[in-house]
């Protein structure tokens, strides 16, 4: 049923032959979002978890890698790829580039978690130590991937990330946003990225962010998920500010509105693997707003679909999504 209400489904009908069955509901009737919800990014998972490179590359024939960036996240925040995708870059010549996109993204996740979420001021030497080695063989690797596939986005995304964490300053990351955005300039993920680059606890000035996120929006088509760009510049804002109801505010819930209407909720809006995390995004943004009626619609379609990023931001993120899903 939300299909049709709510844009159409990866075959264009409003049905998704590849969704994956729900089995396990919490009480409260979430459940967590498995393989972007698609079998067959499942059945990529599952190789790439039991180290199967010829299985992963078959798992692989329906997706761009160079271009689908939730599809190459899933593979980035495996534990354990980083144990076998070596081999796969030094013995597989014909993707090589498709291993080294893969290495890549996964040493950038993997570095992180070795820095953890701390402060910086709590991070200790070794896990400093950690973090630039793992980083620095991502960038080498994902600059080669880049430069064997010149059209693919993924890598300059991704880079965008692993030069934030280096601090290798706003003229590197600026280069390597518009590389991405040269190939895809309606990108949302690279938009995403470049949205938390401009935070102030990253250097840059207050309203800069928001600024640039109104601006993608009045390039975006309508249907474009590019819109979710105006629900995390809000999420951000949040983050940013001190007041816990700093979002409240009837603009806001009209902007927010406005930016649904024009994107995830409008009939031209197109479902692809792992839609629901565009949906959590505005879901959360719109309760922080306190809006009540497009907030519905957004829980409904997702009925009960939970994605961790981006609740993260709080201390229970599963429970906060039950408890507003339940207020809507």
């Amino acid at each position: 049923m939300f299909g049709t209400l709510f844009g159409r489904g990866v075959d264009g009908s409003g049905a998704d032959p590849h969704a994956l069955r729900v089995t396990r509901r919490h009480r409260n009737g979430t459940y967590t979002l498995r393989a972007l919800g698609d079998t067959r990014v499942l059945a990529l998972v599952e190789a790439a978890d039991a180290g199967d490179w010829e299985a992963v590359k078959a798992a692989l024939i329906p997706f761009d890698l160079g271009r689908d960036h939730q599809v190459l996240g899933e593979l980035a925040d495996l534990d354990g790829v980083q144990d076998w995708i070596g081999r796969a870059v030094a013995e597989d010549k014909e993707h090589r580039a498709t291993a080294l996109l893969i290495s890549g993204a996964r040493h950038i996740t993997w570095g992180w978690e070795a820095r953890t979420a701390a402060r910086a001021v709590d991070v200790t030497q070794e896990q400093w130590r950690i973090f630039h080695e793992r980083l620095d063989l991502a960038e080498e690797q994902l600059l080669e991937a880049a430069e064997l596939r010149p059209e693919w986005v993924t890598p300059w995304r991704r880079l965008l990330t692993s030069g934030r964490g280096m601090s290798l300053g706003a003229a590197v990351n600026e280069t390597r946003r518009d590389a991405a955005l040269r190939r895809e300039p309606l990108d949302l993920e690279t938009h995403l990225e470049w949205l938390s680059q401009l935070q102030p606890r990253w250097g840059g000035e207050p309203g800069q962010a928001m600024a640039f996120a109104r601006d993608a929006l009045a390039r975006a088509p309508r249907g474009h998920r590019l819109g979710c760009v105006i629900a995390m510049a809000h999420i951000e804002d949040w983050v940013e500010s001190d007041q816990a109801d700093c979002l409240v505010d009837s603009s806001i819930r009209a902007e927010l509105r406005d930016a649904a209407d024009h994107s995830i909720l409008h009939p031209d809006h197109l479902r692809v693997p792992g839609w629901q995390h565009d949906f959590n995004m505005f879901a959360m943004a719109l309760s922080l707003a306190g809006e009540r009626h497009t907030v519905r619609r957004v829980f409904q379609a997702l009925d009960g679909a939970y994605t961790t990023w981006p609740w993260t931001y709080f201390a229970e993120p599963e429970k906060e999504f039950a408890r507003r899903q339940r207020r809507s």
